[in-house]
């Protein structure tokens, strides 16, 4: 089992707080503890590696067909953007393929907001107190930092026609940035009644 510890001399072992203690001066019940936490770590491990390598070859042979099947047309695919759908002839199993990508935004952001307090400013008398709520929420960051990228965009949807808060849902749109891509692999058993069940791949589920 992979392990970041120093060097343990023959016949002691670490506790919790990294100090040396001998074998024989460690209880049994804590020996074998310490055994089977181990055992099943190892396997752990092990199944972690075995589902990292298969979900990387299944994305690489699930791409592979795209462009296979891209080719009867003359065309070529790039990347590896887009969700994909692939099931088997007879429609007993199915593959997704989805690309999540991240949101971030970029310091423009900070521009967008001043205009909406420049609004709400001109708006002290007119605005209701469900408007303000609803802005200065968007606008509340979590324990990290980050704001809610969809309760930000949620507010283009407000009907406000105000030239300055046009602008400023325009400034959010362009400070959007994709920080990254995630992608997932599901795979579905079609079931008795038609319907698609998930294969679990997830331990906690299981």
């Amino acid at each position: 089992m992979e392990t970041t510890q120093q060097q343990i001399p023959n016949g002691y072992m670490t506790d919790a707080q990294g100090r040396l203690v001998p074998v024989e001066m460690v209880k049994e019940i804590d020996l074998a503890r310490d055994a089977l936490v181990r055992e099943i770590v190892e396997q752990a491990l092990g199944l972690s590696k075995h589902l990292a390598a298969f979900k990387t070859q299944a994305m690489g042979d699930i791409g592979a067909f795209v462009e296979l099947s891209a080719e009867r047309y003359g065309a070529k695919v790039g990347g590896t953007k887009g969700n994909v759908q692939i099931s088997t002839y007879d429609g007993e199993y199915k593959i997704r393929r989805d690309i999540a990508d991240t949101l971030q935004f970029d310091e423009g952001l900070k521009a967008a907001k001043a205009l909406i307090d420049e609004c709400l400013h001109e708006w002290t008398e007119d605005s209701g107190p469900e408007v303000r709520i609803l802005i200065n929420d968007a606008f509340q960051v979590d324990k990290q930092g980050n704001i809610n990228t969809n309760r930000v965009l949620g507010l283009r949807r407000l009907a406000i026609k105000h030239p300055k808060w046009q602008m400023a849902m325009q400034a959010i749109s362009d400070s959007l940035q994709i920080a990254g891509s995630k992608a997932y692999l599901r795979i579905y058993k079609r079931q008795i009644d038609g319907s698609y069940r998930q294969v679990n791949l997830d331990l906690a589920s299981l």
